[in-house]
């Protein structure tokens, strides 16, 4: 009774010193049934168990039961105890939901669950080395204990002791019935040297009817019905070098595994590839085929089960076998980390030429341990980025807008080019990064001298300002140089055409004018028209008009000039002058400076101004000023309110001859165009009329080129790395949105993500608020930590897609377990290394897709004969399994406390009286038997 009444006051994690004070408060007692040192072990044994017993599952989690890992929903609670000098841990596991029954292959269970087939037990241990007893007498003598106290306590839950050495992973163990049955558990393992009787189907048959057949019995020609699963586990070759040399494609020629089968690197055709090569994520795949329970009667149908083929296996499941991290891993991740370090001592210098002749100086140690590539290497990446005849291809991922908001080069740029070069130049330190740029710059110079047209960069059209200021100064000196190759064909032409003129004889020039003469429309096309007088006055003022007309480009509809009543022409203008990021910046510096002066502010408005007076001129030789504010700024001439001429607005022959009658149209300047001094009519006034041709260039391709090369030359290194930086992170990115992975959305959402976080990071570099000791490099670092994971998840995707291309919506599936898996594990997303944590998620595979799942496991050729020899059976295209499971078990039928005969009455209750679960491959065989007996 005293100890009954103590017990309720222990807990789950109750140790020796608990149970030692509560021994001290009942020493003046005499209680005669604890005279020995095991009974007072099996006491305390009893005392713990009574404690978990009266908490049960619910009040066990509250007090600190841990849940186990790969486990499912399976707790362990423990407790210390010492006996004759030894300290041992009582571990009870148990579940959540006790009720029902363990599927046989349920792949959550411990391994003690599928070993017995029990639910909830015990196991105590020693607490040493090696966790087990060595000693025979000593692991009986625990076991009874245990079994002494589960009886006390009328527990009908299993107990088990380690026992032998480690590797063998050996138990014995206990476990009451309730009745006068009790079943008893063992378990062994053979390591080495496999009878060979025992590595088929046959032979483990025999073994398990032995344990209950008489001895004097031909095993082989008596039947017993015996209840058997079977579990067969098959693994891909790994993907290295050696396997992939291999030949891979069927007699007919038939690609067996999808594209990358051709003895080549797996991500050959991923968009990385050109600057690095990737380890696959994906080291295999494990394929398990499954029988369900189904009665056997002879060795001779297991041996039938041996030669059955996998393909018969009621169900097909596959689980994904990743590489661990070994090591720093190559990739866009670990250069741009290198990238934002070089940017931290990129403020040290104040020009890049610093960082080059550095390390003759003192006190240059960090940058003299900095290794520089040899000049071959530097050479052959310049061949590579000013490549002649690569044009420039801009990436424009729709799925990915938020890539505009980065303010980088584009993607295939020269500049882009020469980032990413950069990362995988020497080790990306600030040294290499000069060097390589002293030479980028110089290669760029000697393109502009020699007129060379810069390549991967557009020649033509506007500059795109969401760019990075380096990339349109180089947008800019492309156009310089195209411009400037056309004045030089321009000059050209015109020394060609003189020497030409020279040669031609007084009678050809005749001709030659004659046909360069324009043509006036004759009577004949139109027909016999009268004319009055004033008609034919004017039509020989339109003759002698369009003989001096220059640069018309054609005719505006329904406008003509006011005084000489002839159609207005179009005139051929200059392109607007292209601005820089900077250069828009200056004059809005300017203007701020010196107000709203025309006189300064808009200097390069007046000079587009008079280039169109100009050629508006040459186009319309009779042409006033107010027919230019006309066509060029229709809102400052205002029309009079003429009612009739409102009710049409036809264009018919009919309004046009309406329109003559009532010339000129009725009609004056605004009220800012009329004022006296007008800055517009004296530009007019002086404006020349000479064609858009003629003019000159209201960019001069020269000086902007001088000014761009400049800028590039005295560039600060914080400058250039700021923008270097901005421009590897959005490339790289970009790379990456470029691989194939299939329709997988949580790669979308991660890259969407992705954008959007480097975007916010990298806002600060393009206003210029960085210091060398800002606390933006740690956001930046932590960036490239979130690079890193997608990079990775990225890298999986594509592996998977690439492996199961026929297979989509398994590799979709096994993607959508792995996000799930680290989403749920971390609770914020992937992990660093994508092996530290086991995945063993499975798949079930349909029907339909056996047979492309089946053509992975390529048949071994001559050169992996002797990795192993074939010893078992159920081959799957000439592997066999790693892996054999199988489960034989034997019923009865128990009436009462005793076994009852076969034709019993119904009140008998079927028992499992014998259960053999087999483990191992022909080098290694584990089995583990529980045999229920009457005592």
């Amino acid at each position: 009774m005293a100890s009954s009444s103590s017990s309720k006051k222990i807990h789950a994690d109750t140790t020796d010193k608990e149970l030692t004070e509560q021994e001290e408060e009942l020493e003046h007692f005499d209680d005669f049934t604890l005279a020995s040192s095991w009974e007072r072990f099996i006491s305390k044994i009893e005392a713990v168990l009574r404690v978990w017993m009266s908490d049960g599952p619910k009040n066990l989690l509250e007090k600190g039961a841990v849940l186990l890992e790969d486990a499912g929903n399976l707790y362990k609670v423990k407790s210390e105890m010492k006996y004759a000098m030894k300290s041992y841990c009582m571990e009870f596991y148990f579940m959540t939901d006790p009720d029902g029954k363990l599927a046989d292959w349920n792949f959550d269970l411990h391994d003690l669950q599928l070993c017995f087939g029990v639910k909830e037990f015990l196991v105590i241990a020693p607490q040493s080395a090696s966790g087990v007893i060595l000693d025979a007498p000593e692991s009986s003598k625990l076991l009874s204990a245990i079994a002494i106290a589960l009886s006390n306590c009328s527990s009908l839950w299993p107990a088990f002791v380690p026992v032998h050495d480690p590797s063998r992973k050996a138990y014995i163990g206990i476990q009451s019935m309730g009745t006068v049955f009790t079943r008893r558990f063992e378990a062994d393992r053979i390591g080495s040297q496999v009878p060979v009787k025992l590595m088929h189907l046959e032979g483990l048959y025999e073994l398990f009817v032995s344990k209950f057949a008489y001895s004097t019995l031909d095993l082989s020609v008596h039947n017993f019905k015996v209840r058997c699963a079977m579990k067969l586990t098959f693994r891909t070759l790994p993907y290295d070098d050696d396997n992939m040399k291999d030949a891979k494609i069927s007699k007919s020629g038939e690609n067996l595994t999808g594209p990358m089968c051709n003895g080549t690197q797996w991500d050959d055709d991923c968009s990385w590839s050109e600057w690095y090569s990737a380890e696959d994520p994906v080291k295999g795949f494990e394929l398990i085929a499954i029988w369900s329970e189904k009665m056997v009667e002879s060795s001779m149908e297991m041996a039938e089960l041996e030669n059955a083929s996998p393909h018969e296996a009621e169900k097909w499941l596959i689980s994904l076998r990743l590489e661990g991290s070994s090591g720093n891993r190559v990739g866009f991740a670990s250069e741009l980390c290198l990238l934002v370090d070089a940017l931290q001592v990129s403020f040290e210098a104040q020009f890049m030429e610093d960082f080059v002749s550095a390390v003759e100086n003192p006190g240059s140690d960090n940058l003299k341990s900095m290794v520089i590539p040899p000049p071959t290497v530097r050479d052959r990446v310049l061949k590579e980025l000013f490549i002649e005849g690569v044009q420039f291809s801009d990436f424009a991922d729709s799925r990915h807008k938020t890539s505009r908001a980065i303010k980088g080069a584009p993607l295939g740029s020269l500049f882009a080019q020469f980032c990413l070069h950069s990362l995988w130049f020497g080790n990306c330190n600030i040294r290499a990064i000069a060097v390589l740029w002293i030479e980028f710059v110089r290669e760029v110079r000697w393109c502009w001298e020699e007129s060379q047209l810069l390549s991967r960069m557009p020649a033509n059209g506007s500059i795109d300002l969401s760019t990075c200021l380096i990339n349109q100064k180089l947008q800019m000196l492309a156009i310089c140089i195209e411009r400037k190759c056309q004045l030089n064909e321009d000059y050209q032409d015109c020394i060609g055409s003189l020497d030409q003129i020279d040669f031609m004889s007084e009678e050809e020039s005749v001709v030659g004018d004659d046909s360069f003469s324009l043509q006036t429309p004759s009577e004949d096309f139109f027909g016999k028209v009268d004319r009055k007088p004033e008609d034919l006055e004017l039509l020989n003022e339109k003759k002698s008009s369009d003989l001096t007309r220059r640069g018309s480009a054609g005719i505006v509809d329904s406008m003509m000039l006011l005084k000489s009543h002839q159609s207005m022409h179009v005139p051929y203008t200059q392109e607007v002058p292209l601005m820089t990021e900077d250069m828009h910046e200056d004059r809005l510096k300017a203007v701020e400076a010196f107000g709203d002066s025309f006189d300064f502010s808009a200097q390069l408005e007046r000079d587009i101004l008079t280039s169109d007076m100009s050629a508006f001129k040459a186009a319309n030789p009779d042409a006033v000023f107010e027919d230019f504010i006309r066509w060029h700024s229709p809102g400052d001439w205002e029309e009079d309110d003429d009612p009739e001429g409102s009710k049409s607005s036809s264009s018919s022959a009919l309004d046009i001859k309406k329109s003559k009658d009532s010339w000129p149209p009725q009609g004056q300047l605004s009220k800012r165009m009329s004022e006296q001094g007008n800055l517009w009519r004296k530009l007019w006034n002086s404006a020349p009329a000479l064609p858009a041709s003629e003019q000159k260039p209201l960019l001069d391709p020269n000086r902007e080129g001088e000014k761009v090369l400049h800028y590039l030359e005295t560039l600060q290194p914080h400058e250039l790395l700021e923008q270097m930086v901005c421009t590897a992170f959005k490339a790289a990115a970009d790379t990456l949105c470029q691989t194939s992975y299939g329709e997988l959305k949580q790669v979308e959402t991660e890259m969407q993500q992705l954008y959007l976080t480097m975007a916010s990071a990298l806002r600060p570099l393009q206003v210029n608020c960085l210091s060398g000791d800002s606390e933006i490099v740690e956001d930046l670092r932590r960036l490239t930590i979130a690079f890193e994971q997608v990079e990775k998840l990225l890298a999986l995707a594509a592996s998977l897609h690439r492996k199961l291309i026929q297979a989509p919506r398994v590799s979709r599936e096994i993607f959508n377990n792995y996000y799930n898996f680290y989403i749920q594990t971390t609770g914020k997303g992937l992990i660093e290394d994508i092996g530290e944590k086991e995945f063993n998620k499975k798949q079930e595979v349909k029907d339909h897709e056996r047979e492309v799942l089946s053509n992975m496991f390529v048949p071994p050729t001559a050169n992996q004969s002797w990795r192993k020899v074939l010893s078992m059976g159920n081959l799957l295209n000439g592997h066999e399994p790693i892996l054999r499971e199988i489960i034989l078990s034997l019923r009865d039928r128990v009436s009462g406390n005793h076994y009852a005969a076969r034709s019993g009455s119904v009140s008998q209750q079927e028992i499992e009286t014998y259960r053999m679960y087999i483990c191992g491959t022909s080098n290694d065989l584990r089995v583990a038997l529980s045999v229920v007996s009457c005592d």
